[in-house]
């Protein structure tokens, strides 16, 4: 089974920078989105074989995730029940006979880390949540989880200590997803793999010197470690300012 999320920084923008091309080419299994900036009705994407599952923001081209997948699932859950977490559309979950998938577009602390308080409490939250889902089956956790969690995951580590994505409070929540029994699919794979990042700034050339940080996961609950065959991060494909990550699972 072939998994991918992409971050696509407003899907309507990346439909014309050619994420169709690569949606039919990649052929997965299971799509998911953040970041779709849009509202019902304000898109329309013919994907034959697919049923589509959408959690809009209500603020207009803002947050928004999405899920495409072949295999219809048993149940679906928009957010947490958290009133403000619904209002962004930032969690959609879906029920599948072997596991929960679920995707997100975790919430930015923003430069002056003004937001930081909130998404501290975002990240308690998600922990009980999965934690909660894994005693009912195993996890895959994916989306733009907004951290980079060692100093290998961005270029420029001691310049960016203490800043939004990178401060020691975002890398220790994301180390007690670890600690409570995720996985990050790609460093058991590539453990000591340099120069690996999902997203880059617009600043000029900046990703073309690949100055990056990997922010994009694939999480798993320790027990599909056996069912794992790989993680990737497609790197050389355009149309946002992240790019797509998969994982494949048997």
């Amino acid at each position: 089974m072939k998994l991918v999320s992409w971050n696509v920084n407003g899907l309507r923008a990346c439909v014309r920078k050619g994420f169709l091309d690569y949606f039919q080419k990649i052929d997965a299994d299971i799509f998911c989105v953040q970041e779709t900036k849009l509202q019902e009705g304000q898109i329309k994407l013919e994907l034959a074989g697919y049923h589509q599952y959408w959690n809009y923001a209500r603020k207009k081209g803002y947050s928004g995730t999405a899920i495409f997948t072949k295999i219809e699932p048993l149940s679906v859950k928009y957010g947490v029940g958290d009133e403000e977490v619904e209002e962004e559309g930032r969690i959609l979950t879906l029920e599948f006979k072997d596991f929960f998938l679920v995707n997100v577009y975790t919430p930015n602390s923003q430069r002056d880390l003004a937001r930081l308080p909130y998404r501290l409490q975002w990240e308690d939250q998600m922990l009980l949540y999965l934690l909660n889902l894994d005693k009912e089956k195993p996890v895959i956790l994916c989306g733009d989880l907004n951290v980079a969690h060692q100093e290998i995951d961005l270029k420029n580590a001691k310049s960016n200590r203490g800043n939004s994505g990178f401060t020691l409070e975002e890398r220790g929540k994301f180390a007690s997803l670890l600690e409570n029994g995720f996985m990050d699919t790609f460093r058991y794979f590539y453990p000591d793999k340099i120069d690996a990042y999902t997203w880059w700034s617009y600043m000029n050339k900046v990703r073309e010197r690949n100055i990056g940080w990997r922010i994009d996961y694939f999480l798993t609950s320790e027990r599909l470690k056996e069912r794992l065959v790989d993680s990737d991060i497609h790197c050389n494909i355009l149309g946002s300012d992240h790019c797509p990550i998969m994982l494949e699972i048997v």
